[in-house]
């Protein structure tokens, strides 16, 4: 039996614009399903990028995904912030972003970058602090590595080397909160 992806609070996306090659479509989709995304799109991909030929989960048939032609097509949930995932000078590095809990995380083209009206929707920016730049399905795995790291529940990780990690602590539920109308 396989694990069930990391139990983590919200939900999230993942595409790219402008992507051109099969298989990095097809690495990115196999990996949002193994991380547990709730849908992914691309935006004016390259038809012969569609064909996804690397995705042996076959991630289209366990959440959805959206081929939208061009920027005035994309139609996200009510709610649900735009992330650029881009190496810019205001970016937020990664390790200190704080992700949104309903979020939409987008990646340029292969040897390209996102393209200013898309830079212009978005309402928050991350890079990933590296010393170049990654392959899209790489960087997008990282991404969202992060963000279950951050969202889920785990124990925290030890600092010392060799250490063993505390064990996770069982969810206690509260009382009801009571609020005054």
């Amino acid at each position: 039996m396989k694990p069930s992806p990391p139990n983590t609070r919200g939900y999230f996306g993942i595409g790219a614009e402008g992507i051109s090659k099969a298989v990095n479509v097809g690495n990115l989709l196999r990996s949002a399903h193994a991380f547990g995304a709730s849908f992914v799109f691309t935006i004016g991909a390259d038809e012969r990028a569609l064909k996804m030929s690397s995705d042996t989960s076959r991630a289209e048939t366990h959440m959805p995904a959206y081929h939208w032609p061009d920027l005035d097509a994309v139609d996200l949930p009510k709610g649900c912030s735009l992330v650029g995932v881009e190496i810019l000078g205001d970016a937020v590095d990664l390790p200190s972003f704080p992700h949104p809990m309903r979020a939409a995380y987008v990646l340029g083209p292969e040897r390209g970058q996102l393209t200013p009206e898309l830079l212009a929707r978005c309402q928050h920016f991350v890079r990933i602090p590296t010393a170049f730049s990654l392959n899209v399905a790489t960087a997008g795995a990282i991404i969202m590595y992060d963000r279950v790291r951050m969202l889920g529940r785990y124990a925290p990780r030890p600092v010392t080397e060799g250490a063993e990690a505390a064990p996770l602590a069982p969810h206690v539920q509260g009382a009801p909160k009571r609020r005054r109308r």
